[in-house]
C-alpha cells in the first residue's frame, strides 16, 4: 500500500446513487398509497354499491380500481427494473476495485479463497438488489400508513393489527440476532472448504503421482460436511422464523375478520369495513413477513457492503500522483526491514546497498536466508516495515502501480503465465502493443526461434498457467515479459532453474544486453551459471546482507573462508 496516498471511501465511489435511491423511495411511497386501492374498493362495494344497487357506480368504481391497479403495477415494475439496473451499475463500479484487491491479497498472505470473496461480495449485493429483499425494506417505512387506515376504520382493529406488527417485528429482531452468528460461521466454513478445494486443484499432479488424492478428498469431505452443517443451521433458523411469521400473519388476518364481525354485530362497523380492514392489515404486515423470509439475504448483502466499504477505504487513490521521469541513474535500498505478510515474521533486517546504471548484482546465500524476500521488497510486491527503496532518489510510493511497472521487469521464482496468447503475455496485456518490441523482447530472451516453430507462433494460446509449454519454455517467455520495452530495473529470481545450456547462454546474453543499455539487474541464483554477466555479488544469510562487493572479491573471500576438506589417513 502506498504510504502517502489519499484514501478512498465507498460513498465517493458510489456518488450519484443517492439520487436514484431517493427516486426509488418516492416510487415506493406512491406504490404503497396505491396499494390501498383494494381496501377502499371493497369498502365502497359493500357499503355503497350493495346498498344502493347502482350498476353505474359499480362500473365507475371498477374502472377506477383497474386503472389504479395498472398504475401501481407499472410503478412496481419500474421500481424493480431500476433496482436491477442500480445493481448492474454498482457492479460496474465496484467489481474492478474488488478484483484489484483480489489480485493484491495473495501477496499479503491471504488465501485464494479469501481473495476471491471480494468478487463474490459484489455479486451478493447485485443479486440482492435484483431480488425481493429491497422491496420489503422499501415498503417497511410505509407500514404506519396502513396502521393508521385500520385505526381509522376502528380503534380495536388498529390495536390488534399494531400488536401483530410488534410480534412480527420482534421475530425480525430475533432472526437478525440468530442469523448473524450463523451466517458468520457458514461463511468461515465456506472459505475453509474453498481453500482446501483450491489447494487440491493446484496440486493435482502431485496428488495423482504420489497416490494421496483419496486423503486429500477426505480432507475436503470433512470441510464440506462442516459447511453443510453450518449452512443447514442457517437455513433452519430462516425457515423456522419464516414459517412462524406466515402462521402468525394468517392468524392475525382471521383475528381481524373475527373482531370485525363482532363489531359489525354490535353495530360499530360496516360489512365493507371488515373486508377493508382485513386487506389493509395484511398489507401492513406483508413487508415484515417478507423481510423475515429474506433476512438471510439482507444480512449477507449488509456484510458484503461493509466488507467492500472497508476494502475501498484501504485502497489508495493514486490519481493525484505526479508523473515522474523515467529512472536512469541508480537504485538505492536504504536500511529496509521486511516481514512475511502471512505471519508477520521479520525475514530481512537493515538491508542497505546501491546500484548504478549498467551494474548487475547476483544475490546468493543459503535457502531460506531471505533472497526472494529481498526481490519482492525491491519490486514493491511486499510492503516494507521500515526503510525505503528508491529509483533516482524517488521512493517507489511516489509512482502509481502502472507507471512503476513500466520501469520494472520481474521474473518470479515460480513462473505462472497468464491465460492468453504468447504475445499477450510478453506485452503484459497492453491494449495496443508494439509488435517490434514483442519480438525484440523475445529475441533478447532467446525464445523467438522457439516461438516461431509453434504452429500459431506468437498467437499460440497458452491456456491456464501456460501448461501447453514446458517449464523451461515458460521461464524463457516470462523472461521476455520482464524484458519488454527495456525496463530500467530487471529483477530475476532463480531465472535459470529450468533452463538448459542453451537457455543459460540466452540468459547471460540478456543480462549483458541490460547492462549495455545502462539498465540495472538483480539476480537471485543458486547456480553459478546465472552470475556470468554479473559484476557484483551480495550474500544474504539469516535475513542479513553479510557481504556486498565485486564478484571476484566476494567469491574469492567465500572460497578462502570455506573449510578445507578433511584428509583421511591411508589404510594400513
Amino acid at each position: 500500500m502506498r504510504k502517502n496516498a489519499k484514501k478512498r471511501s465507498i460513498s465517493k465511489v458510489l456518488a450519484g446513487f443517492r439520487g436514484a435511491l431517493v427516486a426509488i423511495f418516492a416510487i415506493s411511497g406512491v406504490v404503497n398509497i396505491l396499494a390501498l386501492t383494494g381496501a377502499l374498493y371493497m369498502l365502497q362495494i359493500y357499503d355503497r354499491v350493495l346498498s344502493s344497487q347502482s350498476i353505474p357506480t359499480l362500473v365507475t368504481l371498477s374502472i377506477l380500481a383497474i386503472s389504479l391497479y395498472l398504475f401501481q403495477g407499472t410503478l412496481d415494475v419500474i421500481r424493480s427494473q431500476v433496482l436491477v439496473r442500480l445493481g448492474a451499475k454498482l457492479d460496474h463500479r465496484l467489481a474492478p476495485l474488488a478484483h484489484k484487491v483480489t489480485i493484491d491479497m495473495p501477496r499479503f498472505g491471504f488465501s485464494l479463497a479469501q481473495s476471491m470473496e471480494k468478487g463474490r461480495d459484489v455479486d451478493t449485493i447485485r443479486n440482492f438488489l435484483g431480488g425481493q429483499g429491497p422491496m420489503a425494506l422499501l415498503d417497511l417505512p410505509w407500514m404506519p400508513m396502513y396502521l393508521a387506515f385500520v385505526f381509522f376504520l376502528h380503534p380495536w382493529l388498529g390495536i390488534v393489527t399494531f400488536a401483530g406488527a410488534i410480534v412480527l417485528s420482534s421475530l425480525t429482531l430475533l432472526t437478525e440476532i440468530l442469523t448473524r452468528r450463523a451466517y458468520n460461521a457458514t461463511r468461515q466454513a465456506a472459505m475453509e472448504r474453498m481453500s482446501i478445494a483450491d489447494s487440491n486443484a493446484r496440486n493435482a499432479e502431485v496428488l495423482k503421482a504420489m497416490g494421496f488424492a483419496s486423503r486429500a478428498l477426505l480432507r475436503f469431505e470433512t470441510a464440506n460436511s462442516e459447511h453443510l452443517v453450518q449452512q443447514t443451521r442457517t437455513h433452519n433458523i430462516g425457515g423456522t422464523f419464516t414459517g412462524t411469521s406466515k402462521v402468525l400473519r394468517m392468524m392475525l388476518q382471521s383475528a381481524v375478520l373475527g373482531l370485525g364481525a363482532y363489531l359489525t354485530i354490535q353495530g360499530e362497523l360496516t360489512a365493507g369495513a371488515i373486508i377493508a380492514a382485513s386487506v389493509a392489515s395484511a398489507r401492513a404486515l406483508a413487508p415484515i413477513d417478507m423481510a423475515i423470509s429474506q433476512w438471510k439475504n439482507v444480512v449477507a448483502a449488509r456484510k458484503s457492503y461493509k466488507r467492500l466499504g472497508e476494502t475501498v477505504a484501504e485502497m489508495p487513490d493514486q490519481e493525484m500522483l505526479v508523473e515522474l521521469p523515467a529512472p536512469v541513474g541508480n537504485l538505492k535500498v536504504e536500511n529496509i526491514t521486511v516481514a512475511a505478510p502471512s505471519t508477520g515474521t521479520v525475514v530481512l533486517s537493515d538491508i542497505k546497498f546501491e546500484l548504478t546504471a549498467g551494474q548487475c548484482v547476483g544475490i546468493i546465500g543459503p535457502s531460506g536466508g531471505g533472497k526472494s524476500s529481498l526481490v519482492k521488497a525491491v519490486t514493491g510486491v511486499w510492503s516494507l516495515v521500515r526503510g525505503s527503496v528508491r529509483l533516482d532518489a524517488a521512493d517507489l510510493n511516489q509512482w502509481s502501480d502502472d507507471a512503476l511497472g513500466e520501469h520494472i521487469g520481474y521474473l518470479p521464482q515460480d513462473v505462472d503465465l497468464m491465460d492468453g496468447t504468447i504475445s499477450e503475455n510478453i506485452c503484459r496485456y497492453e491494449q495496443d502493443p508494439d509488435s517490434n518490441m514483442i519480438i525484440e523482447a523475445a529475441r533478447n530472451a532467446g525464445v523467438h526461434e522457439m516461438v516461431m516453430r509453434l504452429a500459431d507462433g506468437y498467437q499460440t494460446e497458452l491456456g491456464a498457467n501456460g501448461t501447453a509449454l514446458s517449464a523451461g519454455q515458460r521461464q524463457r517467455i516470462a523472461l521476455a515479459r520482464a524484458l519488454y520495452r527495456n525496463p530500467f530495473l530487471v529483477v530475476l529470481d532463480e531465472p535459470n532453474s529450468n533452463l538448459d545450456a542453451e537457455g543459460d547462454a540466452a540468459l547471460t546474453r540478456a543480462i549483458e544486453g541490460i547492462r549495455a543499455r545502462n539498465g540495472i539487474t538483480i539476480i537471485v541464483a543458486h547456480r553459478s551459471s546465472a552470475l556470468i554477466a554479473a559484476n557484483l555479488v551480495g550474500i544474504i544469510q539469516n535475513g542479513k546482507l553479510v557481504a556486498f562487493g565485486s564478484k571476484d572479491e566476494i567469491i574469492q573471500s567465500a572460497t578462502e573462508a570455506a573449510p578445507a576438506p578433511a584428509v583421511r589417513a591411508p589404510a594400513s
